[in-house]
């Protein structure tokens, strides 16, 4: 799906209706099956949350898939959802209307000392040490506000001052936001990748106009066919999946990364970091950091030099 809709253009917008605990959770589980990042907003003094994702394909949502999410969510979570009603609605809006409703939440997030991330609409300056990220939310890509995407950007720029002129590679680049705190940062080179081809678009359109575009190598490839052995290795490899990919296909996300070189995973519900940190441990890889935020747990890794 294309994250360029127009004030014309109708969009259908899907809200649950879930324990505030489970904000974070249902989220990730909504984007996973739509294929598309979903948003949680918490009202003040109440303890439910509304989850939300937006569509433009009304047959992207049915009965079967509401269905299967309720399942998930039952599955994972037995004791929050005990004697709770799974209140789902797809009610069809303007696009303009979506719009403005992210003005509402997304605002300037500092990574570190050297990174500002902010929305166009935002006045907001970077100081003289900061170099500035501009996105705009779109229907299919994320901003930096979630908790494992903010690790991954906190880690990128803690690890670049580690490393020698450091090379990076985003798996699952999404919005590229990943690959354009790197460019901006100074590695090189910088290599992303993302299944979905709309992604691919959004993140070439997001490096032209932050103006990384001739620092940033962007492809459509998918993780589940690459060959394990490559001979491109990166310094720092980055990996914001869910946790299924990264045991399935952790050999072939290790062997582009270079000795001594730093991995980062996250995208992974604290009760399934576990199994993850066992696979690439197996693997010959060395946990150095995490960090947990409600459901969630990211990791940084080292492969011995």
């Amino acid at each position: 799906m294309s994250s360029a809709a127009t004030k014309d253009t109708t969009v259908w917008q899907i809200s649950i209706e879930v324990p505030k605990c489970l904000d974070e959770p249902v989220t990730e589980l909504l984007s996973a099956l739509l294929e598309q990042p979903a948003s949680a907003y918490c009202p003040l003094e109440s303890d439910s949350a509304i989850v939300s994702a937006f569509i433009t394909e009304r047959s992207q949502w049915s009965r079967e898939r509401n269905h299967q999410l309720k399942r998930q969510v039952l599955e994972f979570f037995p004791g929050e959802t005990k004697n709770q009603n799974w209140k789902a609605t797809c009610r069809k809006i303007k696009a303009n209307d979506w719009q403005e409703s992210w003005k509402r939440h997304f605002k300037p997030l500092e990574i570190g000392s050297r990174l500002l991330i902010k929305p166009s609409w935002n006045r907001r300056k970077p100081r003289k040490s900061q170099s500035l990220i501009v996105l705009d939310p779109g229907l299919s890509f994320g901003t930096g506000q979630h908790a494992t995407t903010r690790f991954c950007l906190e880690e990128i720029e803690r690890l670049q001052s580690k490393l020698n002129n450091p090379s990076l590679l985003d798996v699952g680049t999404g919005s590229g936001i990943l690959a354009i705190a790197a460019a901006k940062l100074g590695y090189i080179p910088v290599k992303a990748f993302d299944f979905d081809p709309d992604s691919v678009t959004v993140t070439r359109d997001n490096a032209e106009s932050n103006d990384v575009s001739d620092l940033i190598r962007v492809s459509r490839s998918d993780l589940t066919k690459l060959k394990p052995e490559t001979a491109s290795k990166y310094d720092l490899v980055c990996a914001n999946l869910m946790h299924d990919l990264l045991k399935s296909h952790a050999e072939t996300i290790l062997n582009r990364l270079k000795p001594g070189g730093y991995l980062l995973l996250a995208g992974i519900l604290t009760e399934q970091f576990p199994a993850v940190k066992e696979c690439f441990q197996r693997l010959g890889c060395k946990q150095i950091k995490t960090q947990i935020e409600k459901e969630w747990k990211s990791g940084s890794f080292q492969l011995p030099a």
